[in-house]
């Protein structure tokens, strides 16, 4: 047997790279038995069936998957956010950060359309550039035919596999036309009525850029928090994660316990009202989830 990467899955097909090459492959009947999915990421051992098709045998352990887009073995995610057309979303990407971080992918944020904004909303905006670059979060600012990002990028995505995510119309495939014109991915107007791009991507696949991997992926609107209990939240906030040592009690949620660091930190305004306020509503969804069998 040898052993690949899946590149892209497309149509009941899987595509696995292997020296310089792509192998077109079925999986095995036994991984729909066993409830398993290949995925985009995966490594997998494959039997050969003539020259370019094989049978894909097993997969490998995974350090993480998503769901949203499916994809496996991911070190890092560009997330692309507009800050118009649509409107900047401190709560949905909030949404995408706390899911990235209880995955543990790094996530860099990438904010698109700079240079539509006026000068008195780039005055608010840099203030929640200021706030995320505090938390520790790594930002990169762009706009349409921006000449100089792929030498931005390159440091970034080299050596890495990273995703490309974020809302439908923010400029994903915008974005990877810079980084590889030769793509010509086709991107969308945005729909006045709907305030979002129709869905331009139809699968996902790994790309060779700047010495790294890169997917691009579907377009979605959020993240769902099934696989995060409510004690783990706080971990996916990492100014909470800092400071609840000082909370008095362990397990702390940070809602009507005494005596709690991040609630402290909240008047000193060490931790943005905002976050909290996300931070609430996040918890809220997780105890009203239903429970699973």
């Amino acid at each position: 047997m040898a052993q690949g990467q899946i590149r892209k899955a497309l149509s009941g097909y899987y595509y696995v790279y292997q020296d310089g090459g792509l192998i077109q492959c079925r999986g095995r009947g036994v991984f729909r038995n066993r409830g398993e999915s290949p995925l985009v990421g995966d490594i997998v051992d494959y039997t050969k069936e003539g020259d370019s098709d094989g049978v894909i045998m097993k997969l490998h352990p995974r350090k993480n998957e998503l769901v949203r887009p499916p994809i496996a073995n991911i070190d890092q995610a560009l997330l692309v956010f507009s800050v118009k057309e649509p409107e900047f979303n401190t709560i949905l990407l909030d949404r995408f950060l706390v899911v990235l971080e209880s995955f543990q992918v790094e996530p860099i944020i990438c904010l698109t359309k700079m240079d539509l904004l006026t000068d008195e909303e780039r005055v608010k905006l840099q203030g929640y550039i200021d706030q995320y670059k505090a938390i520790g979060y790594e930002i990169i600012e762009t706009y349409k035919n921006d000449k100089e990002l792929l030498e931005r990028l390159q440091p970034i995505l080299e050596g890495k596999t990273s995703v490309l995510a974020g809302q439908s119309g923010v400029g994903k495939s915008t974005l990877l036309n810079t980084l590889l014109p030769e793509l010509q991915l086709q991107t969308s107007d945005i729909s006045q009525s709907l305030g979002r791009g129709k869905h331009t991507t139809r699968h996902v696949e790994l790309i060779e850029v700047c010495g790294g991997l890169l997917a691009d992926t579907p377009g979605f609107s959020s993240f769902d928090f099934d696989t995060i209990e409510k004690e783990e939240l706080t971990s996916c906030f990492p100014e909470f994660a800092r400071l609840s040592d000082g909370c008095k009690f362990r397990g702390c949620l940070h809602i009507k316990e005494p005596k709690c660091a991040i609630k402290d930190a909240l008047e000193t305004g060490e931790v943005q009202s905002y976050r909290y306020e996300h931070y609430q509503q996040f918890l809220q969804e997780i105890l009203d989830r239903k429970p699973r069998y």
